[in-house]
């Protein structure tokens, strides 16, 4: 298995964790003083109380969580939400609430994910035109829903 070392600060101890073996997603928790509720069609930023030092060539997306989603139609709003490597301030998550009733965050909830995913940074070549496909400019639901 590869692992990429994360160097982490956690304020208040509520460091990511991985729920399975198998687990892509770390949760990430809510670090709050007052509990938080979220109106319907509301939309707040709540702090995790994370820091990471993200290695060079890799970032962390944030991500929801299917079970709030389902559940209680809550919602990371930038889904995924990017967190660069050279980024060392505190990790927090946009949340929205899309359900039906006001729905009430706790210290310690697990509110998102986080992933880590490796990347390449693409050099620009201006061009005068570009290869053709069958596809070609046709967008938005063009191959079938």
């Amino acid at each position: 298995m590869n692992r990429i070392r994360v160097p982490c600060i956690a304020k208040s101890n509520l460091k990511p964790e991985y729920r399975s073996t198998g687990a892509a997603g770390a949760d990430l928790r809510a670090d709050i003083d007052n509990e938080i509720t979220l109106r319907v069609g509301e939309r707040k930023i709540i702090s995790t109380g994370v820091n990471v030092q993200i290695p060079s060539g890799f970032e962390a997306q944030i991500r929801p969580r299917s079970g709030l989603a389902m559940k209680h139609g809550v919602t990371v709003l930038n889904s995924p939400g990017t967190v660069d490597s050279d980024y060392r301030g505190e990790i927090q998550v946009i949340l929205i609430n899309l359900g039906d009733s006001p729905f009430t965050i706790k210290r310690g909830d697990r509110i998102a994910q986080i992933v880590f995913s490796h990347f390449w940074q693409a050099e620009f070549l201006p061009q005068t035109s570009i290869d053709g496909t069958n596809r070609g400019e046709s967008g938005f639901g063009s191959t079938g829903i």
